[in-house]
């Protein structure tokens, strides 16, 4: 994370959190005109239009009044979605048994990039089972980690907005 984001997580965190909110990510950069995302959900996963609209609202007035960043920026204030990062431990535990990609700082066996199903995660590392073989990565080398669109997990995530 850059460390304008860290910047901005650290001013707008409390107001996101006492608005219901979780912060899922906060990314800063960009060409002439760099964008300011925020990603953030409810408790239980959601994230709607108005949740959105009401959040970049609030968001706004504390920039407008912290003005932490130089020149003119776009906010975008958005939900995870379905194929969504995983940042924060509680989103690896959330979602085991799906399929992920996933980044890491340091080359493992030759390789950063790494494409399984994670069939387990214990605060520390991941297990990933994958084609060519399974492989335990550290948890706190992970650069990025995202959830892979499948069938499967559209209709996970369509049982649990019926729920």
């Amino acid at each position: 994370m850059s460390e304008a984001a860290d910047q901005i997580r650290a001013i707008i965190e409390a107001t996101v959190d006492s608005l219901g909110f979780e912060l899922v990510r906060v990314t800063y950069g960009g060409g002439r005109k760099p964008t300011l995302q925020i990603m953030a959900e409810r408790p239980d996963g959601t994230m709607g239009v108005e949740d959105c609209a009401t959040l970049s609202r609030e968001v706004s007035l504390i920039l407008d009044v912290e003005d932490p960043l130089q020149g003119e920026y776009l906010l975008e204030v958005s939900s995870p979605g379905i194929d969504r990062p995983l940042t924060r431990p509680k989103d690896f535990e959330r979602w085991v048994g799906f399929d992920v990609k996933i980044e890491m700082n340091e080359t493992i066996n030759d390789r950063r990039r790494f494409r399984g199903r994670m069939v387990a995660f214990d605060g520390e590392t991941i297990s990933l089972k994958m084609d060519d073989g399974d492989v335990v990565l550290a948890y706190a080398d992970v650069s990025k980690a995202k959830l892979i669109l499948t069938d499967e997990l559209l209709e996970a995530v369509q049982k649990q907005r019926q729920a």
